[in-house]
């Protein structure tokens, strides 16, 4: 299998008044990125909203998602619980499903102590047979995980990526000096993906990235091909969106910005609250700024 890199969008989950998972709007979404070149797809990411699903919506995202991908970009799925025994079992339900890759994410209510955050990691690693990308975000997460635990399972042959979203880059830094190439960084939207690229990240996975895939996907091959002034200008350009969108619920944004260009995507998921009219005026002027108020498809 080809090493994830590049553009993967973080999928938003819609969910319509009844609480069933829009899969036809989820699907044209999905097309229209890959259309857009995005490089994978990742359903149940935090702006997919996954502390807020069940079981079955959570596997109508997944199996809408790869349905949409049909192996023209990898799909790397979420998996996000409280117990170990949970996780594995969605874990290897996502493969079966035909995910290329996992998002492991812990769920704690209580803190858990780093021997146990570790085996929880290990157990969905053993559990499938496809790659896994560590996701640690400690804005939001009970239980982070530490240079040192994240040391440990780079050394597992199955996780081979992690995506920080610490808003500390030296962080980044600290973790390739540790692991070396056997842990590939994605960058979240926490960080400017820019300068996670220069200093040796494969690519970002994060919500914006919706809403902008030609961009984002235009602001990779720069990098990629170090013309890093011509990168630097364009990220300048696009991180306004960023700081547009850390005002609010990055959730609520982004199914915001996607209605914007045509997407029925709805409100987020109660109890979180939808923008307000003059809150989503100000993200349609800020799209609009950026001209990028319109559908995806060309």
């Amino acid at each position: 299998m080809t090493p994830f890199h590049g553009v993967f969008p973080y999928l938003v989950s819609p969910v319509d008044a009844s609480g069933r998972i829009a899969s036809d709007v989820l699907g044209r979404l999905a097309a229209d990125l890959i259309t857009a070149g995005v490089h994978g797809l990742t359903p149940l990411g935090s702006t997919g909203e996954f502390a807020y699903l069940n079981r079955d919506q959570r596997t109508a995202v997944v199996q809408a998602t790869i349905e949409a991908a049909s192996k023209r970009v990898p799909v790397v799925a979420g998996v996000a619980s409280t117990t170990t025994a949970d996780a594995v079992e969605q874990a290897r339900t996502y493969q079966r499903f035909g995910a290329d890759g996992i998002l492991a994410i812990l769920e704690a209510y209580f803190p858990v102590p780093d021997a146990q955050i570790e085996i929880y990691f290990r157990a969905i690693a053993d559990a499938v047979d496809i790659p896994v990308v560590l996701y640690t975000n400690p804005q939001f997460q009970r239980s982070d995980l530490t240079l040192d635990v994240i040391a440990r399972l780079a050394e597992h042959p199955r996780i081979r990526y992690i995506k920080d979203a610490s808003t500390n880059t030296g962080r980044l830094l600290s973790i390739m000096n540790r692991c070396g190439n056997r842990l590939r960084i994605f960058s979240a939207s926490a960080h400017i993906p820019a300068a996670v690229m220069l200093i040796g990240g494969v690519g970002w996975m994060a919500g914006p990235a919706c809403i902008i895939p030609r961009q984002s996907v235009r602001l990779y091959e720069l990098c990629k091909a170090q013309r890093w002034p011509e990168a630097l200008e364009l990220q300048r350009k696009l991180w306004r969106l960023n700081e547009a969108f850390a005002r609010f619920n990055l959730a609520a944004c982004i199914k915001a910005g996607l209605q914007y260009q045509g997407y029925a995507v709805g409100d987020p998921i109660p109890p979180q609250a939808a923008l307000t009219a003059e809150q989503r005026r100000f993200v349609g002027e800020t799209l609009s700024e950026l001209d990028i108020a319109t559908p995806v498809p060309a």
